[in-house]
């Protein structure tokens, strides 16, 4: 599982070294190193290959007469790079995907269970700092759906 956030730094050619504990749960899901980029939710989501088969084969699955169901199917699918990590621990990050999540060069990389995201360090604070304002608010949505956080 991916989890925790760690403060990158994205060189010019659009190079980013992954933390240790990243590249170990890369390795532990996908010997080979490789990954699957795609864009969602104003950030790069980075699935280790198996991860990404059982997404692409839940797809098989969904209504594909539903307009909703095929338009993000296709942006989804179409967004996704397949990246291998080097000898050094880096992965390149595609220009359509830099660009759509504005990545610069100071990043955040957010483990969220078994994927990570690869945010703008800009976004990824403003995120933060609007859920916090809303934090309680977000947990009574949460609470009223069923979900159960035990402490």
């Amino acid at each position: 599982m991916f989890r925790g956030h760690s403060q990158r730094t994205q060189d010019p050619k659009g190079r980013l070294m992954l933390p240790p504990e990243f590249r170990d749960e890369v390795f532990a899901n996908s010997p080979d190193g490789k990954l699957v980029l795609t864009n969602f939710d104003d950030c790069v989501a980075a699935y280790p290959l198996p991860e990404w088969e059982i997404i692409e084969q839940s797809f098989s699955k969904l209504n594909m007469a539903d307009r909703k169901v095929r338009d993000f199917h296709r942006f989804f699918i179409s967004g996704a790079a397949e990246v291998t990590l080097d000898k050094q621990g880096r992965i390149l990050i595609p220009p359509h995907l830099r660009n759509y999540a504005g990545l610069q060069k100071d990043i955040v990389l957010a483990g969220v269970g078994r994927k990570f995201e690869i945010w703008d360090q800009e976004r990824f604070e403003a995120g933060r700092n609007a859920l916090q304002e809303n934090v309680d608010q977000v947990m009574d949505d949460l609470a009223e759906k069923g979900f159960e956080l035990r402490f």
